[in-house]
């Protein structure tokens, strides 16, 4: 039987949880994810996973942060006055917005605490340093 290896596209159903059985993602009720394995399409430890996995094939895996969307990083977190902000936007904890960097390349940054003169902004992916298990299932291998 057919083994996935690097190089292979295949598609793949996924569901994505936290420590606590939180859901942040799934193909269900979508079609299957297909991504060539190696090409960095996906996070490093979900593709390792997919390597030896033969058509039909369930498993699930837990990545830790390094092998996901890496340790949460205290320099990508920045507070800026509250009026550099436009002020139609309504500024929550959780909003995301826009932002771009010193070398003009946009990025998304979440509001992490808001008061009448600063915002705090987090540029992290929201899923840095958390541990993520998938429940994969190799659906079949792309000619």
């Amino acid at each position: 039987m057919r083994q996935a290896a690097i190089g292979d596209t295949v598609r793949v159903h996924y569901t994505g949880t936290l420590d606590d059985g939180t859901e942040f993602d799934s193909s269900a009720g979508r079609d299957p994810l297909e991504i060539q394995i190696g090409s960095k399409q996906i996070i490093p430890g979900l593709e390792d996973a997919l390597v030896g996995m033969a058509e039909g094939e369930a498993k699930s895996v837990t990545l830790q942060p390094d092998d996901a969307y890496g340790p949460h990083d205290p320099q990508f977190i920045q507070v800026v006055a509250r009026d550099r902000i436009p002020p139609e936007i309504d500024l929550q904890v959780g909003t995301l917005l826009q932002a771009t960097d010193g070398g003009g390349n946009q990025m998304r940054v979440q509001v992490v605490e808001v008061n009448d003169s600063e915002v705090t902004l987090d540029a992290n992916h929201p899923l840095a340093g958390k541990a993520l298990t998938f429940a994969l299932t190799l659906v079949g291998f792309v000619a």
